[in-house]
């Protein structure tokens, strides 16, 4: 329990330090027409990885590069246009002093994050970030705990901040998480996984029930539209519909189409979000959805197991 509450303190006590070094390093990064380059060694390195991969997924394009690897040749990597994040907690690891000199030499901007205000690194910086803490979690106050939970909690501060800044919204975080679950839920359309062309079960205003009985059973829908001859979609006969008229009527042989369908079908745009359509047709309680265009005309229809199988739901 002291670990944790030494590392809350620690976080608790940053906020002390958002002033004018935390705003003028924002604005560096927002300027930034290149990458932002984090670079760090031992623990702060791999503080450093999670820093890169957060500004990336927030809209700053940002990489890690690792201080031991730039100074055996990966330093060719930092361009012109780049801005470098250095974090050493001593502030006196030798080589990110070494890359200084090449960064300078580039006229890149070069922000610092260390625990020692006075030390090398911080004075050959043009910002330099205070991560300092009272005390290391560590019961020997050696192992890099508190210090390391301080630097990634900045490097946090520093991407929302951006992050706002850009005016970054769920729909560009989506973009940057096309595999995840809020990346399907916010980039797939119903366009992208709606049954069309061949597939989409259909028959005309004068078809018969015989007619929409053998059209549901080719296409495996469940259903069937009925369309005027404008291509409007005027109805939908479903499995229901076959139990509710037999029900009715009895004899269904001589019936047409327009004796059994459900008029004025809801439907839904092809451009709208498939997450959308999952709400309307759990909130109906439908299990097939028409997609017609903005004249009403049919394009397509969705089956909630089709939104099952694109993850949407």
């Amino acid at each position: 329990m002291n670990t944790l509450q030494v590392e809350a303190q620690a976080i608790l006590d940053l906020q002390l330090r958002i002033g004018d070094a935390f705003a003028d390093a924002v604005n560096f990064m927002l300027g930034c027409k290149g990458r932002v380059v984090v670079c760090g060694l031992g623990k702060t390195g791999h503080v450093g990885r999670k820093i890169a991969a957060t500004l990336a997924s927030t809209g700053t394009p940002s990489f890690f590069l690792h201080a031991a690897e730039a100074v055996h040749g990966d330093i060719g990597m930092i361009g012109s246009q780049d801005l470098l994040i250095a974090l050493s907690y001593s502030g006196a690891g030798q080589e990110l002093l070494t890359i200084l000199p090449a960064a300078h030499r580039l006229g890149i901007k070069v922000i610092s994050m260390t625990g020692n205000p006075q030390s090398e690194l911080a004075r050959l910086s043009d910002v330099h970030i205070d991560v300092s803490v009272a005390h290391e979690a560590c019961p020997l106050n050696l192992a890099p705990t508190s210090s390391t939970t301080a630097c990634l909690a900045m490097g946090d501060a520093l991407a929302v901040a951006c992050l706002q800044a850009r005016g970054f919204g769920a729909d560009d975080f989506a973009r940057s998480h096309p595999g995840g679950a809020l990346g399907r839920k916010l980039l797939t359309r119903v366009s992208d996984i709606m049954r069309q062309g061949d597939a989409l079960p259909r028959v005309t205003e004068d078809a018969t029930i015989f007619n929409a009985l053998e059209e549901i059973s080719r296409k495996g829908m469940g259903m069937t539209a009925v369309v005027a001859p404008s291509g409007k979609a005027v109805g939908i006969f479903t499995d229901g519909d076959l139990r509710r008229l037999i029900e009715r009527c009895g004899d269904i042989r001589q019936l047409s189409i327009r004796d059994g369908m459900h008029p004025n079908p809801r439907h839904i745009s092809s451009d709208a979000l498939a997450v959308d359509a999952a709400v309307i047709m759990d909130e109906h309680r439908l299990n097939q959805m028409l997609v017609a265009d903005g004249d009403g005309r049919l394009i397509g229809a969705l089956h909630m197991h089709d939104l099952m199988a694109a993850k949407v739901v």
